[in-house]
């Protein structure tokens, strides 16, 4: 594995992670819901070093290691529950392009405002 994105594939990691639970026997606790719990706790580990942030910069490095686990953690869900991430991110993708259409957000005016009111839109489309 070389260590840029342009060059690792997510298989590549899949497997180091495969690996590194394998040698510590940890399988047996990876349940869905534990690591589904992983991936917001890292999140959330991520989340603390912009928390209270006052126009100063929070270690990059230090950020860059809370993405990494947030990262390991997806990998590691994505491969016990058998998920194809380029796939399923593929489909996803799509459905974005149709949920948030450019010719809403390709303004001069504040994207957020127009993000609210399709996101109310789609939750009240849902429900029905």
């Amino acid at each position: 594995m070389s260590n840029s994105d342009a060059d690792t594939t997510i298989q590549e990691l899949k497997e180091l992670v495969i690996k590194f639970s394998r040698d510590r026997h940890w399988q047996r606790h990876h349940t869905p819901k534990n690591l589904a719990m992983g991936i917001a706790i890292e999140a959330a580990e991520l989340m603390e070093h912009f928390q209270w942030e006052r126009g100063g910069k929070p270690d990059k490095s230090a950020v860059a290691d809370e993405l990494a686990d947030v990262m390991f953690n997806i990998l590691n869900f994505a491969q016990s529950q058998n998920i194809d991430i380029t796939s399923s991110f593929a489909s996803k993708y799509k459905k974005l392009l149709i949920k948030y259409p450019i010719e809403k957000f390709n303004k001069n005016s504040d994207d957020l405002d127009e993000y609210w009111k399709v996101k109310k839109a789609y939750r009240n489309q849902s429900k029905s």
